[in-house]
């Protein structure tokens, strides 16, 4: 495990604290705390083999997006301190396949590359509070990776969605989706190029995503710069009066797509490596 890296575990008790409103209970050691902020969950990834079950599930399957990846549970392992997703080409049977469907989950008789992506539990809800993420992104052609958030009850875009992060063809995104009046996608989005952060050797080194969200106002950030802000008391979905997507607790999402809006995959050189350090999430001091 790597030596340098700031480590903290906060034990399932403390997902159940959050969600019973009992005492905190947290593992002794030294973490970076930003003042104002305590520390009340925090996944560090330090244990090697598959993400912890009591709070990861795992996306299967063809997902979302027309995407190229069969997502699956064993491209996604915890190692040396690290979670690596991990996007390779190989080809797969499609179980789904059937002959002459019309929809693109079961007319591919094969997947020709496979992936993971991770959810939190239901269980532990996430809502107001700092979290930030340090992440490695790949940024080869074709890939998608991804931190992000959806509503934990309903279904999309009327529960929510927050892309704390999201790149692809050169652009680091960071995005509120809710719905409009017809129930339909609703965008506040924002796109950076990538070599607006950084040099060449940007995309090799860790960078850290934050997101504080409070019941007015969500604001994204990336090593400390503003992406994008929401205002949540205007912040209602158009076919739905009175329900904020952003009011209610959300799911932690974290995967590496293949293809889709991440562009064509072919000359990316495979496997490609997302790797996420760490996730915390912190609520404010005296709360």
């Amino acid at each position: 495990m790597d030596q340098q890296k700031i480590m903290k575990r906060i034990s399932w008790i403390t997902a159940l604290a959050l969600i019973t409103g009992t005492a905190l209970a947290a593992e002794t050691a030294e973490v970076a705390v930003p003042k104002g902020w305590k520390l009340v969950w925090a996944e560090e990834f330090d244990q090697d083999g598959p993400p912890d079950p009591e709070r990861w599930q795992h996306e299967k399957g063809f997902e979302r997006n027309h995407e190229l990846q069969w997502y699956q549970a064993g491209n996604s392992v915890c190692k040396d301190g690290l979670l690596v997703i991990e996007a390779r080409r190989e080809r797969l049977p499609n179980p789904w396949f059937k002959p002459g469907s019309s929809s693109w989950k079961t007319q591919r008789k094969f997947a020709e590359y496979t992936s993971g992506s991770i959810i939190s539990r239901p269980e532990i809800p996430f809502q107001y509070g700092r979290y930030e993420i340090r992440a490695r992104i790949p940024v080869a052609p074709g890939m998608w990776p991804a931190i992000w958030t959806t509503g934990r009850d309903g279904h999309w875009p009327a529960c929510g969605e927050i892309d704390i992060m999201e790149y692809y063809r050169g652009m680091i995104l960071a995005n509120f989706v809710q719905a409009d009046e017809r129930g339909r996608d609703d965008w506040n989005a924002s796109q950076h190029p990538i070599g607006t952060f950084g040099g060449p050797e940007w995309s090799k080194e860790f960078h850290v995503w934050a997101m504080e969200w409070s019941e007015d106002r969500i604001d994204l950030f990336l090593n400390g710069k503003l992406l994008n802000s929401h205002d949540l008391t205007k912040s209602f979905n158009g076919n739905q009066p009175g329900v904020n997507p952003f009011r209610a607790p959300h799911r932690f999402r974290l995967n590496l797509a293949v293809g889709g809006q991440g562009g064509d995959p072919a000359k990316a050189e495979f496997p490609q490596r997302y790797e996420v350090d760490y996730v915390r999430y912190f609520q404010k001091a005296g709360e």
